[in-house]
C-alpha cells in the first residue's frame, strides 16, 4: 500500500524510537522524509538506515536559534510538507524538592517551545489537506511521582491539539495527537540512570501495564500514519491513546 506516494513528512526527533519507526513506515509507503536530530552522528546513522528517500537536519528542538533556521533548511529539500510529526523529546524526572529552574526550563524548552515554534516556522510549507500530529503522553491522564514538570510540559502540548486545530481549520490543515504509553524507546537515556537501573525500572513497570508488555515503536508509527492518511480525513482535534489502556485501567 502506497498511502504516501509523492508526499513529504518532517519528523522531529527522527533518529531513533518512535520517530525513526514512523520515518521507516512513511518511506515504505511511498513517501520521503526529513528527520531532525541533535547530533550529526545520530542523524547520519539514521539516514544511512532509512535510505535514499530520507534527508536529515541537525536541529535541537529545545534551541530557539535552531528552530528559527528550520524553515530555510527544510526548503533545501522541499517547498511543501504533507505531515509534521512533533516527536522530539526525552524524559527527565525529579521530585518536587529536587527540581530546579534548569530542570524546568530544559523540559519546557524541548517539549513545549520546540513543537510550538516548529509548527510556527513550518506553517508556510503546509498546504490544505496536510496534517500535524503532536506526541503527548499517558502521563497527562494520571498522577505519577517525580513526573510533575514532565507531565506539565506534555499537558501543554496536549492543549496545542485543540487550539491549533481551531486555528488551522480555515487553512484545511488537520491537527491531532497521539498519547503513547510505555514504549520501547530511549526515554530514560538522559536521566543519569545506569543500564542496570533502567532495566530494573522497566522490569518493575511491566506488571502495571494492562497488556503486560511495552509497546513497540512501530505501533506508534501505525497510529501516527493513520492520522496522517486519507482514512482519517474526518478526524481533527483528537488525541489518540496508544497505551494499552494504562491511562484508564489502573
Amino acid at each position: 500500500m502506497q498511502r504516501f506516494q509523492n508526499k513529504f513528512a518532517l519528523i522531529t526527533g527522527g533518529t531513533n524510537g518512535m520517530g525513526l519507526a514512523t520515518a521507516q513506515q512513511f518511506i515504505a509507503e511511498g513517501g520521503q522524509v526529513i528527520i531532525t536530530g541533535r547530533s550529526a552522528e545520530t542523524v547520519n546513522k539514521a539516514i544511512t538506515a532509512l535510505g535514499p528517500n530520507s534527508h536529515g537536519i541537525v536541529s535541537n528542538a529545545g534551541n530557539m536559534q535552531d528552530l528559527m533556521q528550520l524553515q530555510q533548511l527544510v526548503r533545501t529539500y522541499t517547498d511543501s510538507l504533507d505531515l509534521i510529526f512533533l516527536n522530539a523529546g526525552y524524559g527527565r524526572f525529579a521530585t518536587i524538592e529536587q527540581a530546579d529552574e534548569v530542570h524546568f526550563d530544559e523540559l519546557f524548552n524541548m517539549l513545549v517551545k520546540g513543537p510550538f515554534f516548529t509548527v510556527q516556522q513550518l506553517l508556510p510549507l503546509l498546504q490544505p489537506g496536510s496534517s500535524i500530529v503532536f506526541n503527548t503522553s499517558f502521563v497527562t491522564e494520571v498522577g505519577m511521582a517525580n513526573f510533575s514538570v514532565y507531565s506539565a510540559a506534555k499537558s501543554a502540548v496536549q492543549s496545542f491539539i485543540k487550539t491549533f486545530a481551531a486555528e488551522l481549520t480555515a487553512k484545511g490543515i488537520r491537527v491531532n495527537g497521539i498519547s503513547p504509553g510505555h514504549i520501547k524507546t530511549n526515554i530514560y537515556s538522559n536521566t543519569g540512570l545506569t543500564t542496570e537501573q533502567i532495566e530494573s525500572a522497566v522490569t518493575a513497570l511491566i506488571p502495571t501495564i494492562p497488556f503486560q508488555r511495552q509497546g513497540d515503536p512501530s505501533e506508534i508509527a501505525n497510529a501516527v500514519l493513520f492520522l496522517a492518511s486519507e482514512a482519517a480525513s474526518y478526524i481533527h482535534g483528537t488525541e489518540l491513546k496508544v497505551d494499552a489502556g494504562i491511562s484508564v485501567i489502573r
